[in-house]
């Protein structure tokens, strides 16, 4: 079996960053990270085993002993921000700095009195957080249909930006759709370089292999992106967690496989795929 690896595939220089914060405060006593470091669950039973425990709420914050907050990678609420700290805790700001880029845009622009659209899932963490930057009401949108509905009054400013790890040709589809509106519109293409990069590079090794395996957790953004911009290109498209998920029968009956991961998916995990295939 021919294997063809993506070069991108695995940790984005964000999810390095933050990974690499938290291990280096393994050593201390009372550490929390704020939400999940990562998507990725072996990444977080890890650094539970060391000792860094996961926080979800203020409210639960307040009944653990004081010490260290590392936010999340995707970045939290202003307003979370600002009650760790008068709490008292030290806080180890893990955000991306792509994902704070946007925080202060929103920031920014909402401060001037602009509407804010955010496209992305609103459910996301990410976009929770970014939502929380903005002193006017946000508006999230992911679907056509809701670019379609979208309507401003014609005298009103509107500043545009993205979750980072969104599809970036429908990002750009999605302005198209807001700038035929001819509303007074800032665009910001605040898709991460790695994420465009990562999202072109999948699509065009799904275009030449038989099958195509994208590896990542069930919760991770990017991950899910990557698996619909493969499965549009390769019909036989797998999305997995862990080398347990992969039906090594099936894998079997195709000549040439290709691989890619997402940005928060540990070398070790890859490189067990990798070797399986080639086997």
């Amino acid at each position: 079996m021919e294997v063809i690896m993506a070069q991108t595939a695995g940790f984005c220089f964000g999810v390095d960053r933050a990974i690499t914060k938290a291990y280096d405060q393994t050593k201390n006593e009372n550490v929390y990270t704020f939400g999940p470091i990562i998507h990725n669950n072996q990444v977080v039973d890890d650094l539970a085993a060391h000792g860094i425990k996961v926080i979800n709420s203020i409210e639960e914050l307040q009944k653990v002993p004081k010490g260290t907050v590392i936010m999340r990678s995707h970045g939290v609420e202003k307003v979370i921000y600002d009650k760790i700290k008068e709490s008292g805790f030290e806080i180890i700001d893990a955000t991306c700095p792509y994902v704070k880029r946007i925080h202060k845009l929103v920031e920014e622009h909402s401060n001037k009195g602009e509407k804010i659209v955010i496209i992305g899932d609103y459910k996301h963490p990410e976009v929770v957080g970014i939502m929380g930057w903005s002193s006017t009401q946000p508006i999230v949108i992911k679907e056509f249909e809701e670019a379609l509905a979208l309507e401003f009054d014609q005298n009103e400013k509107v500043c545009i930006v993205s979750q980072t790890t969104f599809n970036y040709n429908k990002f750009k589809d999605l302005v198209e759709i807001l700038r035929k509106k001819e509303y007074d519109i800032y665009v910001f293409n605040t898709i991460c370089d790695a994420t465009e990069k990562r999202q072109f590079e999948a699509a065009e090794i799904a275009k030449n292999v038989d099958a195509m395996i994208v590896i990542g957790s069930e919760q991770s953004s990017n991950t899910q992106k990557l698996y619909e911009i493969c499965k549009e290109e390769c019909a036989n498209t797998y999305y997995i967690q862990t080398l347990v998920d992969l039906d090594e029968e099936t894998l079997r009956s195709f000549g040439k496989v290709g691989i890619t991961a997402g940005a928060s998916t540990p070398n070790k995990i890859i490189e067990e795929v990798q070797r399986l295939c080639q086997r």
